[in-house]
């Protein structure tokens, strides 16, 4: 609740939540990890429901997310991590959503936190930077690159790209569904696409324990996120892509255009008029000055194409990180209320 005791982030938030478990062959975790989202929340008097959606486990991940309450959404066979999210939020009841894994990795207590930041954010998510944090050693340096690129990309700093505990509401995720990842890097994608859409998106510090069972990411999944990055910088963002690598063709050309004046110098006994009908640029440096300029310009083009799909496209939600306040014929402000929202 607000200072002024109005409930804000608008509707969805107040009238409950619907909680995602996306698994696959999480038997061993999934159990417990409903009862432990389910007594928060309960203990918090938050109406919820709790949705696990198997996405084609071969053990009896749905009998034990049955047996511990949940609603069960199953998959005849395995489609991905983003298809059981897509597939959860079509099936939710309430418009606040809340992701979190059925490994037991993060804190389910953490919850009625990221809800409450949600009130004055468009997405809430739990950045996994406290010291209690166990990410395998050989996942750091990918993980750091992958984040490295996509803060340039964004233009500001993410504590954590693909936290894969968070909430958000449903109708601001969906106008993206069409470019979200059926697989891994769903969170990854919908991170960047609000970001860059100009979405409030905020962090709030969890831990991150060992998980139970056998992790479903593996090496080749580091080159599908960088790949995926740098897609979602086309998409929103082509100038952050375009312009440095233009740049830097540029640059390098310049760079071989002054090393080819000097050798052409060194090279003449006594500077005299014939020079300048001398061949003095390099095959290199002209390809390097027209490849720059290449890259300039296609950025520009593609900024220009996007900017004119985005004028026909539907208008995005508005974002409930907007707030605003009016005053009465007497004078009295009335209550703030996100933008978009009606009274």
């Amino acid at each position: 609740m607000s200072p002024a005791g109005v409930a804000r982030g608008g509707p969805g938030v107040a009238a409950g939540v619907t909680v995602i478990l996306p698994s696959f062959n999480e038997e061993a975790a999934v159990g417990n990890q409903v009862r432990a989202v389910r007594a928060v929340l309960t203990r918090h008097r938050i109406a919820h429901e709790v949705i696990v959606v198997d996405d084609g486990s071969a053990d009896a991940t749905s009998q034990r997310a049955l047996e511990a309450g949940a609603r069960v959404l199953r998959h005849p066979e395995n489609r991905g991590y983003g298809a059981s999210i897509k597939a959860g939020i079509e099936a939710a009841r309430h418009q606040a959503i809340v992701i979190i894994d059925a490994d037991g990795t993060y804190p389910s207590d953490q919850i009625p936190a990221l809800l409450d930041l949600l009130e004055e954010a468009d997405m809430a998510v739990g950045a996994r930077t406290l010291r209690n944090v166990h990410i395998p050693w050989a996942r750091r340096p990918a993980k750091w690159i992958l984040g490295w690129l996509a803060n340039r990309i964004a233009g500001r700093r993410i504590p954590d790209l693909n936290s894969g505990l968070r909430a958000f509401r449903s109708d601001c995720v969906r106008q993206y569904f069409s470019i979200l990842s059926n697989r891994f890097s769903f969170t990854t994608t919908v991170t960047l696409a609000l970001l860059a859409d100009d979405y409030r998106v905020v962090y709030h510090p969890i831990e991150y324990y060992r998980r139970l069972g056998k992790s479903k990411i593996t090496p080749r999944h580091f080159m599908d996120f960088m790949i995926l990055v740098l897609r979602m910088a086309m998409l929103f963002q082509p100038l952050k892509v375009f312009v440095p690598v233009g740049s830097t063709f540029l640059g390098l050309g310049v760079l071989k255009f002054a090393f080819d004046i000097v050798a052409l110098f060194r090279r003449a006994p006594v500077v005299e008029p014939s020079l300048v009908f001398q061949p003095v640029l390099s095959t290199s440096a002209i390809l390097l000055l027209l490849l720059g300029v290449q890259m300039l310009l296609i950025g520009m083009v593609a900024d220009g194409v996007l900017r004119r799909i985005a004028q026909r496209n539907l208008p995005l939600v508005p974002s409930r990180a907007i707030w605003v306040r009016e005053a009465v014929a007497d004078g009295e402000p009335r209550p703030d209320v996100p933008a978009g929202v009606s009274q």
